[in-house]
């Protein structure tokens, strides 16, 4: 049962699904990364990260053809876990599912059960631009199973103008978001956190106080959008920018399985999103 809730866990993203259909429409030939990237209109480095869940599920595995690492969809391990599902389901007689489609709906529509919500330290130098687009998309892709924060080493005490536009034009609430230290994050009564990144170089070379909770930490560093120079749409399109890789970073994360994962794999699955498209030289 742990490997079906796995599988099916693993396609519980439209990115992993939507490969996964392409790499069944493909057999027995497969599709190589890089156009089954174009397919999609993802990075191939996002790609990557969303085919190591697919294989860890043991849906999909890759061979190297030449130069290029062609994928395949493990038709028969899906079947076979969809098969043991019904038997399993429906009391070893399948046929006892027929028809019941709407009450399975209705099923699906019961709020999911969920354990206490993970909280989410995002940290950068000034606290107001990086670290704060990451604390708003958190906010709304993390669901209930989150909670997101947001501080600095040497805060501004302002959020970036710009910072403020992108994020509402992108529909994310502004409310409760502030450019603060994160000394409140390690004072006596703070939330204690579960992970810590670090979304700047700079802040990931300081001292980092001691957290409450013993997080998992990584860096997940991009350039900074607050630093670029030129008229407003230039400097705007850079926020833009950076909005969209920590947009990829964040959905990445949200998707992970860490309920089922150990704490190596955790690390590995970390650093492999810190390396996504736009990392900065320290990733």
């Amino acid at each position: 049962m742990k490997e079906t809730v796995e599988l099916l866990a693993s396609l519980a993203q439209a990115t992993r699904l939507e490969a996964f259909r392409r790499l069944v429409a493909a057999e027995p030939e497969g599709l190589a990364a890089g156009d089954l990237a174009r397919a999609l209109d993802v990075p191939q480095n996002t790609l990557s990260a969303h085919l190591a869940i697919l294989s860890r599920a043991g849906l999909v595995d890759a061979t190297r053809r030449g130069r290029s690492l062609i994928y395949r969809a493990d038709v028969d391990r899906f079947r076979s876990s969809v098969a043991g599902l019904l038997e399993d389901c429906c009391g070893g007689h399948p046929e006892r599912c027929e028809g019941r489609g709407s009450d399975l709906a209705r099923r699906s529509e019961m709020p999911p059960v969920t354990h206490r919500p993970m909280n989410v330290l995002f940290l950068c130098t000034g606290n107001s631009a990086r670290s704060v687009l990451a604390e708003a998309i958190l906010r709304d892709l993390g669901g209930d199973r989150f909670r997101a924060f947001s501080a600095g080493s040497h805060p501004k005490g302002e959020i970036a103008p710009l910072a403020a536009k992108v994020l509402a034009s992108y529909g994310h609430s502004l409310e409760g978001l502030r450019s603060k230290s994160w000394d409140e994050f390690a004072a006596p009564g703070a939330p204690a956190m579960d992970f810590v990144f670090t979304v700047c170089d700079s802040a990931a070379g300081e001292a980092c106080p001691v957290w409450p909770g013993q997080p998992v930490t990584a860096h997940w560093g991009i350039e900074d959008p607050a630093a670029v120079e030129g008229v407003e749409i230039e400097r705007e399109r850079a926020f833009v920018t950076a909005y969209r890789y920590m947009k990829n970073r964040i959905a990445a994360f949200v998707a992970l399985p860490l309920d089922r994962l150990d704490a190596v794999a955790i690390d590995r699955d970390l650093a492999a999103i810190g390396r996504l498209e736009g990392a900065t030289a320290a990733c």
